[in-house]
């Protein structure tokens, strides 16, 4: 593909009703075009013996963070978060930073504050962690939502209320060839929304690639 048409296709933001943000595109050899809807699987860990049932949820952009914010309810007042970054390094690497302990209502007032970031950014991840309960909801650099739980029923009466269905068959675009975006000013937002947050070192959760 010459330059020309890649530039082309990636202003292409719509399939159909499905709205992408700047984050990501499909690479322009993909024929299976991104749609909303969600699907449920079983997260393995066999070196940690852990097995939790996982859902994952694609997103149109004009609903994402509203959907983001509905699936952090479940996880009750005080949480753990981790900000995912690969700013400046490879794709196949990512630096975690992780602050104990948050107030649930405090940790959403700040990504609210940096809703651009979270939303645009496909070089900025987050995962919200339960205190006490083995319970993950991560928004990763695609946009795509991965819940793992060993009760998903309080993320799915989330997702049915927000009018997202349940898919037998729910290709992602994280599973294919496709492209990431980011900006300076979004590497610079992410270390202004480490230090507002107050992270710290790097912590294992499960949905860790190096596990």
């Amino acid at each position: 593909m010459n330059s020309e048409r890649l530039a082309a296709h990636l202003r292409v933001n719509r399939y159909g009703d499905f709205i992408l943000t700047d984050a990501v595109r499909p690479g322009p050899n993909v024929l299976i075009p991104p749609r909303q809807g969600y699907r449920v699987e079983i997260y393995r860990d066999r070196r940690a013996k852990l097995r939790l049932p996982m859902l994952s949820a694609a997103i149109s952009a004009e609903n994402l963070f509203d959907v983001f914010l509905a699936l952090l309810e479940p996880l009750g007042e005080v949480v753990h978060v981790v900000l995912e970054s690969s700013h400046g390094n490879s794709r196949d690497s990512h630096q975690d930073l992780r602050r104990n302990h948050i107030d649930r209502p405090v940790l959403e007032s700040h990504f609210c504050e940096f809703e651009e970031l979270l939303k645009h950014d496909g070089c900025t991840g987050v995962a919200v962690l339960a205190d006490e309960l083995p319970i993950e909801v991560q928004f990763d650099e695609h946009k795509l939502f991965h819940v793992y739980a060993p009760n998903l029923k309080p993320f799915r009466r989330v997702l049915k209320r927000l009018g997202v269905r349940r898919r037998k068959v729910l290709p992602l675009i994280s599973e294919a060839e496709h492209l990431h975006h980011s900006t300076d000013d979004h590497a610079d937002a992410f270390r202004q929304l480490c230090m507002r947050i107050g992270v710290g070192d790097f912590d294992r959760v499960f949905s860790d690639e190096s596990w």
